[in-house]
Order: C-alpha cells, then sequence, then structure tokens
C-alpha cells in the first residue's frame, strides 16, 4: 500500500538512526517500527521486569484465594468481639 505520512521529528531522527544501525531503507525501517510496535509481544522474549516491594510474601496466582481468607478471618475476628 502507498500513503502518505507526516512524521514527528523524534520520529524521524529515530528512523533514521535505525535505518543507519540496521543498514535498512526509509520503507524496511518504517515498516519495522510498525510491526514491532504492533505485533503481541511473544512470550519467550518478552520479558516483565520485577521490583522487590517488601512485605508479606503471597503467591500471586492465588491472590483472590488468600484476600478471601483474609476477609473470612476478619468477619470471624469481628464477631467474636461482638458477643
Amino acid at each position: 500500500m502507498r500513503t502518505t505520512v507526516t512524521l514527528e521529528p523524534e520520529a524521524e531522527i529515530l528512523i533514521r538512526q535505525v535505518m543507519r544501525e540496521r543498514g535498512l531503507s526509509f520503507k524496511d525501517a518504517i515498516n519495522q517500527a510498525i510491526l514491532d510496535g504492533l505485533r503481541p509481544a511473544r512470550a519467550a522474549g518478552h520479558v516483565t521486569p520485577t521490583h522487590d516491594l517488601g512485605g508479606a510474601r503471597v503467591p500471586l496466582d492465588r491472590a483472590l484465594s488468600v484476600a478471601a481468607d483474609l476477609e473470612d478471618d476478619e468477619l470471624l475476628r469481628r464477631r467474636e468481639v461482638g458477643k
């Protein structure tokens, strides 16, 4: 498909940088940038950074279950205090 686009100055700088680094034509650099930006991330090549926030260690795959257990414990505690 042939079309005309207007690039922001920063986008043009980045495209021209990729052209130099990878030895690509303008067209190929634009196409690669679009495909890289719009394709879903591949699980094998995608790494999500993690950060230690301290505090309790809770298995996140069981977070809702842990929250429900904590809520149940609190309701029981309130019931006992109210007696």
